[in-house]
């Protein structure tokens, strides 16, 4: 196949160093047209799987009845796609040329699949509807490079996989396409590093996701048009670990899981990728957090289901099927226990799972965990059972990617359900959600987290430049807690404010604040609840009833606190933007403390067993130095 070499007329220089004899863990390599041409494996398919997998597979799924759940899940995804019209162009509408570009890469790897299992034409001419129209966009919208990255992603493996069921005109086609509305642009951005290829510099998902759905492409054209190809692979595998590195040390999120899930599946597609493709990942796959980067979801997973969803992340991560890759290449099974779980299984989660294998922790592993960087802590009673307490507590930089004022937030699972919630994200459309009206909104303040608010108004009521740290964190047989001080959030009302929260006899939660402000402040406590609350009498506690399940709320500290109940929504002073909804089925359990300077205030939270009321004891409570 002939294709034009896109290096001429982009005037790209062409690197001398060779990579042909690169070792894995000595850095990124200098890639040129001659030694990408020793290194990649000339038979596709090459990226991810090889032609004798597929084989294997059909054999998995005659013998392996969760496999064959699998896959007809998959199957029933593929027969509803043959019946759907092919995406088309847009820009405007929820997430624009992005959903037409991942929806395209959805019908890619599941078309792609079942065809590769069961063979059927009409499998295959479906997808060369969807591709040939793709083929045919003006551009990719390189203006928002995650639209490019993913349709670069899709017709890279669409190309490769089946590539031998195309005809010489289709192949044409979908390596132009690659080479013309990915790679070109991405080359381009790459020497525009202020404006369109910022990501590269990026150390959020953006550099993730562009450079890893970019470089798959690479590799699928690479033996076609090894200058262009080497090239951009060259960029990215020097792009690459300055996100990277924000795993280190032990593998979490400064983004939250949402954006975890989205920046390591590119990632780790990528790394598999390069092994299968060139043999070689380069060392990236050494890069430190890495290797335990598995455990972010697993801690982050409460007895519910539901992940401790801080940024702009929902309840439950939509992007899994790394996690089995992962499970495989670090030698930890564990790894693969959210991805079990998942309700949309993922072709390459049928590829890479071990159906051998039945992951499950026990309570041997640690109970308890401290993601440092990032600033979280996770406890629990158990992991094996699903009426187990589950606690999550927030530190943390409001300047990461995607962050809401939220430090100091925690969630709370327990009996089956989920008492303490975090409301997730709000609109991505919604009027300058990513710009200067961020702060605006009732999601993103710390009034619509289960956090503190010093002197509502209609600024931002945390310092958005604000970065809190984890102070103290202790894990033992009987109890578990961690103190953040919280101080930098609210460093222009306060000289001091540090939260600890403990998971005491692995049975209550204790919340204990201790603030002292500048001046006599008002000052909120909240915690967001999808149960009904019912205030006692004295106003000092507070039944939560779910499911007839039931906790109880109790303030411990000060004398003078009183709990009150309400929507989830802004307080009277704050910003009230348009299209801002109540937040249906969601009550708020607020203390209101007036023109206070100084005060320790303790809420304890303790399940109640059917049938029984309140316990009549209470903790003892003591300075969170003392902790």
């Amino acid at each position: 196949m002939k294709l034009f070499s896109l290096a001429v007329v982009l005037g790209v220089a062409i690197l001398v160093l060779s990579a042909a004899g690169h070792t894995e863990g000595s850095g990124p390599p200098s890639l040129t047209p001659q030694s990408l041409t020793q290194l990649v494996t000339k038979e596709h398919p090459r990226l991810l799987v090889k032609e004798a997998q597929f084989i294997q597979l059909q054999h998995l799924i005659q013998q392996n009845s969760s496999a064959q759940e699998w896959y007809a899940s998959l199957k029933e995804a593929a027969g509803r796609f043959l019946v759907e019209p092919p995406c088309s162009y847009k820009l405007a509408g929820e997430n624009g040329m992005l959903a037409s570009s991942r929806a395209t890469l959805d019908r890619v790897y599941t078309l792609a699949l079942v065809y590769k299992v069961d063979g059927g034409s009409r499998y295959l001419h479906r997808l060369w509807e969807e591709l040939e129209a793709a083929a045919a966009f003006p551009d990719w919208h390189p203006q928002h490079f995650l639209d490019t990255a993913e349709m670069t992603h899709a017709f890279a493996i669409a190309y490769d996989w089946l590539y031998s069921s195309w005809s010489e005109p289709q192949r044409q086609v979908l390596a132009q396409a690659i080479i013309d509305k990915g790679l070109a642009p991405a080359l381009a951005a790459y020497q525009d590093q202020e404006k369109t290829g910022w990501w590269a510099t990026s150390p959020y998902n953006w550099n993730l996701v562009v450079n890893s759905g970019i470089g798959l492409g690479a590799l699928a054209v690479a033996a076609e048009a090894p200058e262009v190809a080497a090239k951009v692979l060259d960029r990215d595998l020097h792009s690459l670990p300055l996100a990277l590195a924000k795993l280190n040390p032990d593998g979490g999120s400064y983004e939250g899981p949402l954006y975890w899930g989205y920046g390591t599946f590119y990632t780790c597609v990528f790394l598999a990728a390069l092994d299968t493709a060139l043999g070689n990942n380069f060392g990236l796959a050494q890069t430190p957090g890495l290797a335990a980067t598995g455990f972010f979801p697993l801690y982050l997973t409460g007895p519910t289901g539901k992940t401790f969803n801080y940024a702009d992340s929902p309840e439950k991560i939509p992007w899994l099927a790394q996690l089995f890759w992962l499970a495989r290449k670090f030698n930890q099974p564990l790894f693969a226990m959210p991805a079990c779980r998942s309700t949309k299984p993922h072709a390459l989660g049928l590829l890479w799972r071990d159906f051998a294998a039945l992951p499950k922790p026990d309570d041997r592993l640690p109970l308890d965990k401290y993601f440092r960087g990032v600033e979280v802590a996770t406890m629990r009673s158990s992991w094996q059972d699903d009426q187990g307490i589950f606690v999550a507590l927030k530190a943390g930089d409001n300047r990461a990617g995607h962050a809401h004022l939220d430090l100091g937030t925690f969630v709370l699972d327990g009996k089956g359900q989920r008492w303490a919630m975090d409301l997730g994200p709000d609109d991505y459309n919604l009027p300058d959600y990513f710009g200067c009206g961020r702060w605006d909104y009732y999601r993103t303040r710390a009034e619509g987290h289960n956090t503190l608010v010093l002197n509502q108004g209609r600024g931002p009521d945390q310092d958005p430049a604000a970065s809190a740290c984890i102070s103290r964190f202790r894990s033992s047989p009987q109890l578990a807690w961690a103190i953040a001080d919280l101080t930098p959030a609210y460093a222009h009302q306060a000289c001091k404010v540090w939260r600890g929260l403990a998971l005491v006899n692995r049975r209550q939660v204790l919340i204990e604040d201790e603030i002292e402000a500048l001046q006599p402040a008002d000052i909120w406590w909240f915690l967001h609840t999808p149960a009904a609350v019912r205030l006692a009498a004295d106003k000092k506690s507070a039944i939560l009833t779910q499911n007839s399940r039931r906790w109880q709320a109790r303030i411990v500290k000060p004398d003078n606190a009183t709990f009150e109940v309400g929507k989830a929504r802004p307080l009277p002073l704050s910003p009230h933007p348009l299209r801002q909804g109540e937040n249906p089925g969601v009550q708020k359990l607020a203390i209101n403390l007036k023109q206070t300077k100084e005060v320790r205030l303790a809420v304890w939270l303790t399940p109640l067993p059917d049938g029984e009321g309140p316990p009549s004891s209470l903790p003892a409570i003591i300075p969170l130095a003392d902790w």
